[in-house]
């Protein structure tokens, strides 16, 4: 982890600034956490092709994370990773209202993903990764793939 910078006002993650709106307010209340659009656009496919999973599961010990689809049998772990939530460098944006707190929040939300891979990775467990903008019928592929069922 690099020293902070001076020059950076340091922003408090604990408590979320005022939505800039109510319809903003809204539409982030009705963001699910599992069972996106996304999610459930693979999960169809792959469950086309007889292949099962289990959903929204801690794959390990040393992580709090859940995996959007998981086969603990197999150690593998997929995330199926929104692209605002977890910056996507495609496609993610910052907000314009409160962005420096979105700016360290969204930094702070990549910088968890890459500390979950790792102790995933170090527990043995195989960690894929997909955005939300990627091909569902794509993802499926690689997922299989993955499983051996190319």
């Amino acid at each position: 982890m690099s020293a902070p910078n001076p020059d950076e006002p340091v922003v408090d993650l604990s408590r979320a600034p005022a939505a800039s709106s109510v319809a903003v307010r809204d539409r982030f209340r009705r963001q699910g956490r599992r069972d996106t659009a996304p999610e459930l656009a693979v999960r169809r496919r792959l469950h086309a092709r007889g292949v099962r999973y289990r959903v929204d599961v801690r794959p390990g010990r040393g992580t709090r994370a859940r995996g959007d689809l998981v086969w603990k049998g197999r150690r593998l772990v997929v995330f199926l990773d929104g692209c605002f939530w977890h910056a996507c460098p495609t496609c993610g944006h910052l907000p314009r209202a409160n962005a420096g707190w979105w700016a360290a929040k969204l930094a702070a939300s990549s910088a968890r993903d890459a500390r979950t891979d790792a102790v995933l990775r170090a527990e043995g467990w195989r960690v894929l990764r997909f955005w939300e903008h990627e091909d569902p019928e794509q993802v499926a592929d690689a997922i299989c793939a993955a499983l051996g069922r190319g």
